[in-house]
């Protein structure tokens, strides 16, 4: 255990000034484009609805894709530690964490990943790297590996497990490689859309007026400068309810982007689902399509998680849609839980 962040090192400091709780706890982190969120549960839980969740702590971005390796994990560490003092645990009480964390795409990203884990946590504490994916999955199969995932968030991506363990996934490379259908892909491509309908290359749009409201600009012209003197992710997905309530409107500008971004969004669980043949040989076998992310959720009018759905159905009648009753950072802390539950008492368990 080395290094610190100067605000994580004044959080851990707290662990010799405190009079700590017994028992065993696990840590489950989900970390994405827009917040982390870390909650601490007890290792040697019993199953029970709702899950005893010890304490919960939430921070700001953690994808190192978006702001870079030391802010991303300065962030993950100072969630965990603070979710730890709120339940007034040490390090020395965790026996494992599980880090479920977007932009953690490759071996290579898992290894330092764990690697820097090792860093902060005892040598007794099991440590598992995933990504964030994995975690929204185990939230909506209560631990369980099988089916197909789709975010749509700050980003997107779809990402599946077959029972015996082979995995897939489509889309999640970033904004630059197209994450189209998440809030950012719907944003940037309405902000475009009000560009060209300023100077000319595109139909008019009521997103110009709603948008130019919304951020307090003026005129099309100030959007250039608002766009680039902060070009975090998650500052531009925040434009996602304007989109959404002009297609409401009747904006055909704006209900074209979200009609894309349903065929975007339903491509890529087709695409995971075909490469691992969840559905089986004949398409018609049930697994579950666990739904995340506020793109999602229903509207007044527009409900793209159901146009999606539908989409998917057509081709795949056996997916049944999922949406989770627990955020993903339980799943995260599921998944650790049981990694680990068979060590804890003596027999392997898994939660059904």
């Amino acid at each position: 255990m080395q290094r610190y962040t100067n605000t994580a090192r004044e959080i851990w400091d707290m662990e010799e000034s405190q009079s700590p709780r017994m028992g065993s706890v696990i840590l489950g982190v989900d970390g994405g484009a827009s917040n982390t969120v870390c909650v601490c549960i007890p290792a040697a839980m019993p199953f029970a609805d709702p899950l005893p969740v010890l304490s919960r702590a939430v921070a700001g971005c953690s994808n190192h894709n978006s702001v870079g390796e030391g802010r991303a994990r300065e962030t993950l560490e100072r969630v965990m530690a603070q979710a730890l003092l709120k339940a007034r645990r040490r390090r020395s009480n965790v026996c494992a964490v599980c880090l479920a964390v977007a932009g953690v795409n490759h071996p290579i990203d898992q290894q330092r990943m764990l690697e820097w884990l090792r860093e902060i946590f005892p040598s007794h504490v099991k440590l598992f790297v995933e990504n964030d994916a994995v975690a929204a999955l185990a939230s909506g199969t209560m631990g369980k590996l099988h089916g197909c995932v789709l975010i749509a968030g700050t980003g997107t991506i779809a990402y599946g497990f077959t029972r015996d363990g082979r995995e897939a996934r489509a889309a999640g490379a970033g904004p630059v490689l197209g994450d189209w259908g998440s809030a950012y892909g719907i944003s940037a491509q309405a902000l475009t859309a009000v560009v060209r309908a300023y100077d000319g290359r595109g139909p008019e749009t009521v997103l110009t007026n709603n948008i130019l409201d919304f951020l307090g600009l003026a005129s099309p012209d100030e959007l250039i400068g608002w766009t680039y003197e902060d070009q975090s992710w998650a500052r531009i997905a925040d434009l996602l309810p304007v989109v959404v309530e002009s297609a409401e409107a009747g904006d055909e500008v704006a209900n074209k982007i979200l009609h894309n971004s349903v065929g975007e969004l339903a491509s890529s669980v087709k695409a995971v689902v075909q490469r691992l043949e969840l559905s089986g040989e004949d398409r018609k076998d049930p697994f579950p399509l666990v739904m995340v992310g506020k793109v999602l959720m229903a509207n007044k009018r527009w409900d793209i998680g159901k146009e999606v759905i539908d989409c998917v159905t057509k081709t795949y009648p056996g997916a049944y849609p999922i949406h989770p009753k627990v955020e993903p950072a339980v799943g995260a802390a599921l998944l650790a839980w049981n990694a680990v539950a068979s060590e804890i008492d003596g027999s392997p368990r898994t939660v059904a």
